[in-house]
């Protein structure tokens, strides 16, 4: 690895992670509706660029400040050079010419002290867009969105390579689990990672006019999730995983009860995630619970239900359950059934949604910060010797802002 990371740079880098983030919620991020106008995309442009480095900044501190010789791992290191690369990476939002200027001109840095909490500084700011952009804006707008895949695609290895510095540390360390202070971090860190992707997969999705084929679409938010769809899906695919990762020819069944016509506005790929890790673990514990051989396994529900603020949908297996004093060790990173932690190797699973069957005890904890991400949550409710309800709570009104840490 040839980049290095200078005092200078990481001088900047505390600079900009001493001011607070800002956050935006589904309903602001829809706001740019079906085509957004170069003007928009260039406002919410000058947005990310000015956000983007300070949310990357506060990660590259707290790495730097990680108690306990676990900022020294390598593979923290790694992560630690990729987020500091990412915040060098991020354009300037300034155009030379005055007019479109982000600072009139003013340089970055010093026009982001008193910018910063200046009214101006907003996500959404609607343009007047019947006159003529110049062409060298929509040019930008391009480039920029070229930069954010770069940075996107830079970070696709992140969670796995964490992992890898956990188990560093715990092997160092000789210790079988990891403390409270780890496992917060490790909250705050997955939990930002999950916004600077959405922030950055929406921009790259509004730039790409491609997407707008399918008009309920905005970025990568849609208007209309149809929840029976996307939870049929993911129970075939959590099946396929389970019939081979175990050789069975066929899988547990899933009982799916939901209106058809139940649908709301979530961002489709975090509900896939959260549904698919649920119920693989649900069949994982229905197999083990009642061995591969058996001829006909217990039949593991799925229930949607819709009220005014929640849209919650139930999981229920009938497999055996979690003793209570092991009820936290779920939430806890890298706790996971599987009896050796595997070698990970970083380059698997890049986009961190292939996961195996077994995982590395990350699903449930990652599922549930998805779900808190949008103002929902996960609760997990088990009856020891029967079976385990895990409960997914998803906000409708789509009107909370991120969880910012």
């Amino acid at each position: 690895m040839s980049w290095k990371m200078s005092e200078k740079l990481m001088d900047t880098i505390r600079h900009y992670a001493s001011f607070p983030a800002t956050g935006v919620s589904l309903r602001q991020m829809v706001q740019f509706g079906e085509k957004p106008s170069t003007g928009t995309l260039f406002r919410a442009s000058q947005f990310l660029a000015e956000e983007l480095p300070i949310r990357l900044a506060h990660r590259v501190q707290e790495l730097d400040n990680l108690p306990d010789g676990l900022n020294e791992m390598p593979s923290v290191k790694k992560v630690q050079a990729w987020y500091a690369q990412s915040f060098e990476a991020t354009p300037n939002p300034s155009i030379e010419e005055g007019q479109y200027a982000s600072h009139n001109g003013a340089s970055y840095a010093s026009g982001l002290n008193h910018k910063k909490f200046s009214a101006s500084r907003r996500y959404f700011a609607m343009v007047d867009d019947t006159g003529d952009w110049p062409p060298d804006l929509h040019l930008y707008n391009q480039k920029f969105a070229q930069t954010l895949h770069k940075i996107k695609r830079r970070h696709d290895s992140v969670v796995t390579t964490m992992a890898q510095g956990i188990l560093e540390y715990k092997r160092k360390r000789q210790r079988m689990q990891i403390d409270h202070n780890i496992q917060s971090f490790l909250d705050r860190f997955y939990m930002s990672r999950i916004g600077i992707r959405m922030l950055i997969g929406q921009h790259i999705a509004l730039t790409d006019q491609n997407h707008y084929r399918d008009p309920s679409y905005v970025g990568i938010i849609c208007t209309k999730t149809y929840v029976k769809d996307l939870a049929q899906e993911a129970i075939e695919n959590a099946r396929f995983v389970c019939e081979d990762h175990y050789g069975l020819f066929e899988a547990p069944k899933i009982q799916l009860v939901c209106n058809p016509n139940l649908n709301f506005m979530y961002v489709p790929g975090h509900l896939s995630h959260m549904l698919f890790e649920t119920l693989k673990n649900s069949l994982r514990a229905v197999v083990e619970t009642h061995g591969q051989d058996k001829q006909e396994f217990p039949v593991t529900k799925v229930i949607v239900a819709e009220g005014k603020e929640d849209i919650t949908i139930k999981i229920s297996d009938e497999g055996g359950g979690i003793p209570r004093s092991a009820i936290p060790l779920v939430w806890t990173y890298m706790y996971t059934t599987v009896d050796r932690t595997p070698n990970l190797d970083p380059d698997f699973d890049k986009s961190d949604f292939k996961a195996p069957m077994a995982g590395f005890g990350y699903g449930l904890p990652i599922s549930r910060l998805y779900a808190r991400y949008f103002g929902g949550d996960l609760k997990l409710i088990s009856m020891e010797g029967y079976g385990t309800d895990v409960y997914l709570h998803l906000n409708r009104l789509s009107s909370s802002s991120e969880p910012l840490q």
